[in-house]
């Protein structure tokens, strides 16, 4: 049997000589049995086995097009952060500057050693905090703070939960000598070009001595995070 005979069956005659009884060619309807079932059969085999097959290649595929989809996205996210980084790289140079390293801060204390002897006044204290995690802008240029209201204006403390910017380290002193001496010490020593804020001073007039004070008081320096975190 092949399929070209197939193909040149009535069905139309098929069921008139069902109809009438009149088959003579038993051979015709196993024939049509064969065929009938080999389309039946091939159909439950695509639908059982092929289909779920092509099915699934083709959700892959879906899935591959996505991810082409994304990764194209992704390298274009990453081109245009690398612009932006590129861009900020040289604001970002340029304030860092500004920050003292842990090894800096103790090049701050030889500073105010060396500007004291220089000027001929003594440290008789001269005590480093516990650095102290700031949320907000961080400061672009060395200032001059002689009240701690005026810093807290421009510094706020880090809640909870929040972005630490820079931390801020204070360091307390107590230098004696003469008045005149004691103001081209602090000059010089805000004449940094690192951040260096004055918190804190109270100056007294020792009675005993003509001519001499004792400055008491607080500075502050900023760190980057990586640095004290």
């Amino acid at each position: 049997m092949d399929l070209a005979s197939l193909k040149n069956i009535d069905l139309k005659d098929i069921v008139t000589k069902l109809k009438s009884g009149g088959i003579a060619d038993k051979k015709l309807l196993i024939q049509f049995g064969v065929g009938f079932g080999a389309i039946l059969i091939f159909l439950i085999g695509y639908y059982a086995f092929v289909s779920p097959i092509a099915e699934a290649q083709k959700d892959q595929i879906n899935i591959m097009n996505e991810n082409k989809n994304k990764i194209e996205e992704f390298k274009n996210n990453i081109g245009t952060l690398k612009a932006s980084v590129k861009k900020l790289e040289p604001e970002y140079n340029k304030n860092s500057k500004l920050f003292h390293s842990k090894k800096e801060v103790e090049d701050l204390y030889q500073n105010i050693s060396k500007y004291a002897l220089m000027n001929g006044l003594s440290i008789t204290n001269l005590k480093k905090g516990e650095p102290k995690g700031v949320a907000g802008v961080a400061p672009n240029q060395s200032t001059e703070q002689t009240t701690e209201n005026n810093t807290d204006q421009n510094l706020a403390e880090n809640p909870e939960g929040q972005q630490v910017m820079y931390y801020k380290i204070p360091v307390e002193y107590e230098i004696q000598g003469n008045f005149l001496s004691y103001l081209k010490f602090r000059r010089a020593l805000s004449k940094s070009q690192k951040v260096i804020n004055f918190d804190k001073e109270e100056i007294n007039v020792q009675k005993e001595i003509q001519g001499q004070i004792l400055s008491k008081g607080t500075i502050s320096i900023v760190g980057l995070p990586d640095e004290y975190s």
